[in-house]
């Protein structure tokens, strides 16, 4: 398994840089900044949304890029890379891996993702995908259709996972332990203890930290509900 993202990235901080139009930190040039800091301090990877940032961040960083487009469509509640057309800009975009949304959820369309990949899988044989999943079958379902990567992302921000505590330690070790692949965890990782302890899980690839470095907003909300708490 060697490609310049696995190794680049085994046992290292993926750090996500994202901010949606409605966030204070909404701009590619911006985001460039946030990566090269990570860059500087310790990153082995980015993830970023958006071609436009991609490109922003590829022009300041050579770091292996997770690359995803969050697209709202009316009819899905699939948002992360939901079909082909995002798919295709993304591998002009020349991401090292395109995540997509591997839960079971319909898509646009009313497709689902089993319906889907196998076609995007076949137009891009060499391109390496990660399935941002719910659950563990969700997992089981990405690993048969092809993906390359398991990621936990969505655990936590679907209907059947929103009542569980994120990290989801005990998802993360039989992923690990019963699906031979890399697998990243990603979601709810707030302080260096806990991705200390997600990392130390046997088997555990990499992990992902986004909102607790790249969104002093949310950041900030933290240290202010501490307060009115005490």
């Amino acid at each position: 398994m060697s490609h310049r993202f696995f190794d680049k990235t085994r046992g290292g901080l993926i750090v996500s840089c994202q901010a949606l139009p409605e966030e204070p930190l909404h701009s590619s040039y911006i985001m460039s900044r946030m990566a090269y800091a990570a860059m500087l301090g310790g990153a082995s990877g980015i993830r970023a949304n958006t071609v436009s940032d991609i490109k922003a961040i590829k022009e300041t960083v050579n770091l292996p890029i997770i690359g995803i487009i969050k697209k709202d469509y009316p009819d899905s509640d699939v948002y992360i890379t939901p079909t082909m057309d995002e798919v295709d800009e993304l591998v002009k975009a020349d991401v090292d891996v395109i995540a997509m949304d591997a839960t079971s959820r319909r898509r646009p369309g009313g497709k689902t993702i089993a319906e889907i990949f196998p076609a995007i899988r076949r137009k891009y044989p060499d391109q390496l995908f990660m399935a941002d999943c719910a659950t563990y079958s969700d997992a089981v379902q990405a690993k048969e259709l092809g993906f390359d990567i398991i990621g936990t992302t969505l655990c936590g921000y679907t209907p059947e996972t929103r009542d569980i505590s994120i990290p989801d330690l005990n998802l993360i070790e039989k992923l690990c332990s019963t699906l031979d692949m890399p697998i990243i965890a990603e979601g709810g990782i707030w302080s260096p203890e806990t991705l200390t302890e997600v990392m130390s899980i046997p088997g555990i690839f990499a992990a992902v930290v986004g909102s607790a470095i790249t969104r002093p907003m949310e950041i900030t909300k933290r240290f202010v509900r501490a307060i009115r708490h005490n």
